[in-house]
């Protein structure tokens, strides 16, 4: 059995190698709760942003463990 966060790394992880598809929607029983994207800044680095579709926030992470602790706080 795989663990949740592992996949929800998995999934961030694939966002750093695909050129194409920098967005992700994160979904709990068919209802998106998160959206996220990534951007490779030339002077900050890699930054992932994540939007809390409930309490309409944004949020941005420099660390990929950081925002899948924070995806699966709203998955789970």
């Amino acid at each position: 059995m795989e663990s949740h966060l592992v996949r929800i790394i998995n999934r961030l992880e694939l966002m750093t190698t695909d050129d194409s598809n920098l967005k992700r929607h994160f979904e709990r029983d068919g209802v998106v709760v998160a959206e996220v994207s990534f951007n490779n800044d030339p002077e900050n680095g890699p930054v992932f942003t994540l939007r809390d579709v409930a309490a309409r926030e944004t949020y941005t992470f420099d660390s990929i463990d950081l925002i899948a602790m924070e995806i699966y706080d709203l998955l789970y």
